[in-house]
């Protein structure tokens, strides 16, 4: 039977990756993800995790070694945050253009400068072009059941590619909440080892990481790109089965709450989503129609259930924790480009907090609520980015 512990993220994200039998394990420790490489190296030193665990020097070591490990075959897991992601930037676009299906925890932390080691998305969010399938876990519940997930869909023989699961850096990270842990012969029966053949082989040699000119670079790109839009069916379906294996699905691509008959619906994704669905019961209970979209998975990202979701709607925020610096936030310019797609277009509001690891209260979100209600009741508002100060 599935036991249930009381632990922080990190831990869920280190029992997940231990249930997930990886065979090589590449740990460089970054605040605030260190907990979830030390946790590994207790279960491999005490003989419960049979893997190999390379200490590595950097992490540009890390997602090297998990690049060489990946390349003969062997299940893979790192983890890292912030600046440790940008440092490995180089070899995570190795990583998906040679098809290695890496999973990496990322424990979302900003960026410098102002240095800074507390968590918003900007860490993640500027690796959306690396070719990385990224996923975004509210709580750690999810944390767990992703890490498990990420195996099941980057391993796919229709996929393979690298999987990054990304969560809230001390928000969720070293939050400590009940979990409950999957059971170890379903896990197996849910990830059995992919022997794949995108691998080094002696009695099979092929070239991996090959130089490709101007007569093919582009029809690897165009089979990367159809891999990764498959990734999304492929998350559908695994949601689905683990569901029916474990008692717990998180609605594929994207969760939806109470936006059937919303007039005004925030966009987000990781833990704010909790603050807000607190937010949209109590506006609900005072007769407003509001909602909540978070999104689960930003690469591929999933268009089609967002304007499935939200074409009914007037008025749609986007909240979030990053910047691209003179235009917009990152989250808003895709789906404001996805809603842009659909039959009708809703007004789009972007509203950029959290930044640093500034407190998202329920004041700011009532606050960016009252706004998209405005505009929804025919009262055109401003749609300028709006930096959301509230919440000092």
């Amino acid at each position: 039977m599935s036991e249930k512990m009381f632990i922080c993220s990190d831990e869920a994200v280190a029992l997940g990756a231990k249930l997930a039998r990886p065979q090589v394990i590449a740990a460089y420790p970054i605040t605030p993800q260190t907990i979830v490489v030390e946790r590994l190296s207790d279960y491999v030193e005490d003989g419960s995790l049979k893997a190999t665990y390379l200490h590595v020097e950097s992490e540009h070591s890390a997602i090297t070694a998990s690049l060489g490990a990946a390349s003969v075959g062997a299940r893979t897991f790192t983890a890292t945050s912030s600046q440790g992601l940008l440092y490995m930037t180089e070899g995570l676009y190795y990583a998906s253009g040679a098809r290695f299906p890496i999973v990496m925890m990322d424990a979302n932390r900003s960026l410098a400068l102002p240095w800074n080691i507390y968590g918003d998305q900007r860490d993640s969010l500027s690796q959306l072009a690396s070719g990385w399938i990224q996923l975004y876990a509210e709580d750690a519940q999810e944390a767990l059941d992703l890490t498990i997930q990420a195996y099941k869909v980057a391993e796919d023989p229709e996929v393979m590619l690298p999987v990054m699961v990304c969560l809230d850096g001390f928000v969720l990270t070293h939050t400590y909440e009940v979990v409950e842990i999957p059971e170890q012969d379903k896990v197996d029966a849910f990830i059995p080892y992919q022997n794949y053949a995108n691998k080094m082989d002696l009695d099979n040699p092929t070239s991996n990481c090959i130089t490709a000119g101007p007569d093919y670079n582009l029809e690897f790109h165009y089979q990367q790109h159809i891999a990764t839009l498959k990734a999304g069916e492929k998350l559908i379906a695994a949601d689905k089965e683990y569901g029916e294996l474990f008692g717990r699905t998180y609605g594929g691509l994207v969760e939806t709450y109470r936006t059937d008959d919303a007039d005004a619906v925030i966009v987000t994704l990781g833990s704010v989503a909790g603050t807000t669905r607190c937010v949209v019961d109590a506006l609900r209970a005072e007769g407003k129609k509001v909602g909540l979209l978070r999104i689960r998975c930003m690469r591929p990202f999933p268009e089609k259930e967002i304007i499935a979701a939200l074409q009914h709607v007037k008025a749609v925020g986007v909240l979030e924790k990053d910047i691209d610096h003179g235009c917009e936030g990152v989250v808003f310019t895709n789906v404001n480009s996805a809603l842009m797609r659909g039959t009708t277009k809703p007004a789009t509001f972007n509203f950029i907090a959290g930044l640093g690891g500034r407190s998202i209260l329920k004041g700011d979100i009532a606050q960016c609520f009252d706004k998209l209600l405005r505009q929804a009741a025919g009262e055109p508002q401003s749609p300028t980015v709006e930096f959301v100060k509230l919440g000092c």
